[in-house]
């Protein structure tokens, strides 16, 4: 069968669906952990450790299938991702219990990890680089589009066909996902003959992220934006329907509409940080959102009104995961395209693995104090992130024959 030409449009698509994907999964996860733990009789601990499996995996998969996209090419590799997480999804609602419901997580986990990297290494590759920042800024509304999805249909969904119902209706985004992908051709960066260019080994791409001092800084500053990202993210998304059905006798429903509204707040943080940095220095861009979150997350943790919570979340949110559209460009920007996935899936994935443990540190703390104590704290995080971005992070945007890391 003669393979579909891959254009900007079709990449675009390609990597879009897949990162949708994975917001759903994740956040349907969220919403039906409470009925996942009174079904299998989990703790509190079992229940937060079946998003830090799936995060954990996340790595995994990133290591592995970023790998391998450098190596064989990005379309063949997104395709086998997408197979790997509807089979594992698809076990999920046959679990009998904790053990065999952890392992599957984390398998699905593997199978998502390869798919934020891949895809924008693959929008990299495929869009004019005075479009990249904003082309990058879509894959990452795309994860939001996914959560979007679940916030609306998982509550309505819920009672109806149960937790194990929900977790097959997960595996329509990955089915609508591969036939979207299937037959599509490599862009060119991949169309090269080993005598023009000899791969990568595992070892020696990872060596290719702190070959030398400018590129161990980059990468180090990237980590920490990653990490900071995913654990504010997780910290508060993961929790945000329960604190609310608790602290205001929200239902299910009334949750997921909250919850949402924070969600459209991100979509129009991420679309509107792609906007800014293809017009303007990426990092300056970088150090608005983040003293923006900073001060967002202190005020959102005042306020005790549901309203004003709904008003302050859509705020909060624009900033506190705006900056995802910038992540996706700024490593493309940085790694050359031998290492670009492995750089992508690597730093972010990491930085998820980081997050995964935002659920456990936000539910101590709140079951030890209160949540809006537990978000208080997070807000010190995006300090950290000022800090990483002014002394870290690479100021210019390299050519591409003058990337971090080239090699020679």
């Amino acid at each position: 069968m003669d393979k579909k030409q891959i254009t900007p449009f079709k990449a675009m698509l390609a990597a879009v669906s897949g990162y949708a994907m994975d917001g759903f999964d994740l956040l349907i996860l969220g919403f039906i952990l409470p009925a996942i733990s009174l079904s299998l009789a989990l703790d509190a601990a079992q229940s937060g450790s079946l998003v830090t499996g799936t995060l954990i995996g996340a790595v995994i998969g990133g290591i592995l299938f970023g790998y391998l996209s450098d190596r064989y090419g990005r379309i063949k590799i997104l395709t086998t991702t997408i197979l790997m997480f509807a089979i594992f999804t698809g076990l999920c609602a046959f679990a009998q219990g904790y053990w065999d419901l952890l392992a599957y997580r984390t398998l699905a986990g593997v199978g998502l990890g390869g798919e934020f990297g891949i895809g924008m290494a693959l929008i990299a590759e495929t869009w004019p680089k005075n479009k990249r920042n904003s082309a990058s800024a879509w894959v990452g509304i795309g994860w939001q589009l996914g959560v979007l999805l679940a916030a609306i249909i998982t509550p309505l969904l819920l009672p109806l066909i149960g937790w194990r119902g929900i977790f097959l209706i997960g595996l329509l985004p990955a089915l609508f996902s591969f036939f979207l992908r299937h037959g599509l051709d490599e862009p060119d960066s991949h169309h090269y003959s080993p005598s023009q260019k000899v791969p990568l080994t595992l070892r020696q791409s990872l060596a290719m992220l702190c070959r030398d001092r400018a590129t161990t800084k980059a990468s180090l500053g990237i980590l920490i934006l990653c990490s900071v990202q995913n654990f504010g993210y997780y910290g508060l998304m993961i929790w945000m329907p329960s604190y609310l059905s608790h602290q205001f006798g929200f239902s299910l429903t009334k949750s997921g509409l909250w919850t949402a509204v924070t969600v459209i707040g991100m979509i129009g943080g991420i679309a509107l940080f792609g906007f800014l940095a293809d017009r303007f220095a990426r990092w300056k861009v970088f150090i608005l959102y983040q003293l923006a979150a900073f001060f967002m997350v202190i005020v959102y943790a005042q306020l005790q009104s549901p309203v004003a919570m709904l008003i302050a979340g859509a705020a909060m949110g624009m900033f506190v995961n705006g900056m995802v559209g910038g992540y996706g460009a700024l490593i493309s920007d940085t790694y050359p395209t031998e290492i670009r996935a492995v750089a992508q899936n690597i730093l972010f994935n990491l930085g998820r693995g980081v997050g995964g443990l935002g659920p456990i540190v936000v539910g101590y703390i709140a079951s030890h104090g209160s949540f809006m104590l537990a978000i208080s704290l997070l807000a010190v995080l995006y300090l950290v992130d000022v800090v990483a971005t002014l002394f870290l992070l690479p100021k210019q945007q390299p050519s591409d024959e003058d990337r971090l890391g080239a090699i020679g």
